[in-house]
């Protein structure tokens, strides 16, 4: 930042210089604004063309005052841009602006508040399905982590709209907000629900007393790391065949994948308003349905062959990684 300041400056000073040597020749030479403009610059650039017109005693002294200024202004610059230069600034500087055109170029991706442990860890979840993430961070040491990754990432505070804006949160589908404060976490859901009325907002959270909070400024999920962490270890106790079974289903990444979800928005038009045996999944793919989710976001466990297809509802698919290959592919 001070190198940039340094620059400015120095572009600062030039023009004032350039601004005396015209307002001075003018006074001085009674000519007119190019007259001055051109003996100005020719004074100051040292080029040796000849005057426009032999100088005066005041001209004479004017000029060599505009000579030093202009020395001096000169060194200035060129102590600044080498400073600029030898510490990398420039090299950096077209690095971040290369980087902040690629994330304003994107659309869809997902935005994650924080590279934490929780943040980390849904970056390599959404890069495992190939989803295109922007992280949100300040600290210099995880800067330097997301640039080895080459993890496209904005440096700022995630709780002020400059740095969300910058993200392209217009364009993105979702944002993470994983800091470890619930306050921060609070501002970064109550920004992006301003900035972005249609994405989903996912927050983390370590008070439930936050919870209601989150919901109220925007978040469509709260997340508690500590009690999901609690009862999944329970879980293990008390049903560790179910458990393990279900931890088989995760989504390691979108090659070897057990479950899909279905917008029945993204069907073909044909399919709105019939039922999931029209859709005949398991015959065409192999899939079962083992869920579905209604315009009203409730749940269904293992529906109904019955079940209509609606708008804005969703359908959960089960099969192994080359049944979800084929239902991807015929749908």
């Amino acid at each position: 930042m001070i190198f940039k300041t340094k620059l400015y400056v120095s572009i600062i000073f030039f023009i004032a210089v350039v601004s005396i040597g015209i307002i001075g020749y003018t006074i001085f030479s009674e000519t007119n604004f190019l007259d001055s403009l051109y003996m100005t610059i020719i004074t100051m650039t040292t080029v040796g063309f000849g005057e426009i017109h032999p100088l005066n005693e005041h001209e004479k002294i004017f000029t060599i005052f505009l000579i030093l200024i202009s020395i001096v202004v000169y060194a200035y610059s060129v102590t600044a841009l080498s400073e600029y230069l030898v510490n990398g600034k420039l090299l950096q500087h077209l690095k971040l602006r290369k980087v902040q055109q690629k994330i304003q170029n994107l659309k869809n991706h997902a935005i994650v508040c924080g590279y934490g442990r929780n943040g980390k860890q849904a970056v390599i979840k959404s890069q495992n399905f190939n989803m295109p993430c922007v992280v949100i961070e300040k600290d210099k040491a995880l800067i330097e982590q997301l640039e080895r990754d080459n993890i496209l990432y904005v440096e700022g505070d995630a709780t002020q709209d400059e740095s969300i804006q910058k993200a392209a949160v217009h364009n993105a589908k979702s944002l993470i907000t994983a800091l470890a404060s619930d306050a921060d976490n609070l501002f970064v859901v109550l920004s992006a629900r301003q900035l972005n009325k249609d994405m989903t907002i996912i927050s983390r959270a370590s008070n439930e007393s936050s919870i209601n909070k989150l919901k109220i400024a925007g978040a469509n999920n709260i997340i508690m790391p500590d009690k999901i962490g609690g009862m999944h270890m329970a879980s293990l106790v008390v049903t560790p065949d179910l458990v393990e079974f279900v931890d088989k289903l995760a989504m390691l990444d979108k090659s070897a994948t057990n479950l899909e979800e279905i917008a029945v928005n993204g069907l073909p038009a044909e399919y709105l308003n019939k039922t999931i045996r029209d859709l005949d999944l398991r015959r065409r793919t192999g899939c079962s349905v083992i869920g579905f989710k209604t315009a009203a976001n409730d749940y269904i466990v293992n529906p109904e062959s019955e079940t209509k297809l609606t708008v804005d509802s969703n359908l959960i698919v089960l099969g192994r990684p080359n049944q979800i290959k084929k239902l991807r592919e015929t749908l």
